[in-house]
């Protein structure tokens, strides 16, 4: 049974909702490190820059790929960019990390993941025995996940002018399912993770050797295909998918919330959160649910078939530790709620800030 708000509360609530709901401006006037944390200002900067100026039918859903057909071809599209610092980290480096990055980006858009494209931009004085191992990894991900990297581009600036070496991306597949999003979630829904959250994001933070932190950690990067496409065979109640990277399960979250209209509670806990991410977490005063996964997805499934997607999850070895976190309610729409362990409910919005610059 759902609560009543008091009327201060639908106050609070009313509030939100109209600011919500005003036109995205920009109003920095010049770019900070927040506009790519994917919380607040990213969202803003996508919204009243990029979407005003090339919107169109297929870029204003603003899922991870597009979706469209060519000669009767249902094909799916995404790129990406990769900054990551410091490039190499325990449980992998910044090219196996663009290619699981790409080929999660395709899989949770319902696609099969064919072909790749790697742009590499690289600072004069780049070690190339570094190139070398960052080439090899992305050769050996894309063998894994069963994709061609098919063309590519180079280029070098000068030094001090980059941070050794960034990556960009573009991925094509062949689209399995035309009705997934997250806009379709309804109430009744349920809200399911496929594993433990925010081990990449911490991974990086520790990796940068800026605290004195000790835990036994490794990024989570994984490429989440094959996981999707055991869930779509037996699930056929999935309405949507999202892999939880820059800003973590709770932009996901919201944007669910947002896309279509309806409120999303989860239960605190319910959300696996490794011992070692949670005391790292706390250490920094960081929120787990904002942290990045980078082989996690978040799945919106019909109500009556959550346990057998948490089954189907559990039963292949990137899901092992799947959950269901939560659930789709009407009200207070475009809301996240988190019914906490003390007991009591808070609102779990996007981030301001950017408390982990350059995880991916």
């Amino acid at each position: 049974m759902t609560a009543v708000p008091t009327d201060r509360e639908q106050q609070v609530l009313d509030r939100i909702d109209k600011a919500r709901r005003r036109r995205a401006k920009v109003r920095e006037e010049r770019i900070t490190l927040s506009h790519g944390s994917g919380g607040k200002a990213t969202q803003t900067l996508i919204e009243a820059v990029f979407l005003e100026a090339f919107r169109n039918p297929l870029l204003e859903p603003l899922d991870d790929a597009a979706s469209f057909t060519v000669d009767g071809a249902a094909l799916a599209l995404t790129t990406d960019s990769y900054v990551v610092s410091p490039i190499f980290f325990p449980g992998g480096n910044i090219g196996d990390l663009a290619v699981n990055g790409t080929v999660n980006d395709l899989a949770v858009s319902g696609a099969h993941p064919l072909y790749l494209t790697a742009g590499f931009i690289l600072e004069e004085g780049f070690p190339i025995e570094d190139l070398l191992t960052i080439v090899n990894s992305m050769k050996e991900a894309a063998a894994a996940a069963g994709v061609s990297i098919v063309t590519g581009d180079t280029k070098v600036v000068q030094r001090g002018k980059a941070d050794g070496c960034y990556i960009n991306t573009a991925g094509v597949g062949s689209l399995l399912r035309r009705d997934l999003g997250v806009s379709t979630a309804r109430p009744g829904d349920a809200i399911l993770v496929s594993g433990p959250i925010g081990e990449h994001g911490i991974t990086i933070m520790l990796a940068r050797g800026e605290l004195d932190i000790d835990a036994d950690l490794v990024s989570d990067t994984a490429p989440v295909h094959s996981l999707v496409s055991s869930l779509l065979s037996a699930v056929p109640g999935v309405r949507g998918m999202r892999d939880a990277t820059r800003g973590g399960v709770a932009t996901i979250l919201n944007e669910i919330a947002k896309a279509a209209d309806v409120a999303v509670i989860v239960d605190e806990k319910t959300i696996p959160v490794r011992t070692e991410v949670r005391g790292a977490s706390e250490l920094l005063g960081i929120d787990p649910l904002y942290v990045a996964c980078e082989g996690r997805i978040v799945v919106v499934v019909d109500g009556a078939q959550a346990s057998l997607a948490l089954d189907t999850l559990r039963a292949h070895p990137l899901g092992a530790e799947a959950a269901i976190i939560g659930r789709v309610a009407e009200d207070p729409p475009g809301l996240v709620l988190l019914n906490t362990t003390f007991g009591g409910t808070r609102i779990v919005d996007l981030l301001v800030g950017d408390p982990l610059p350059r995880i991916c």
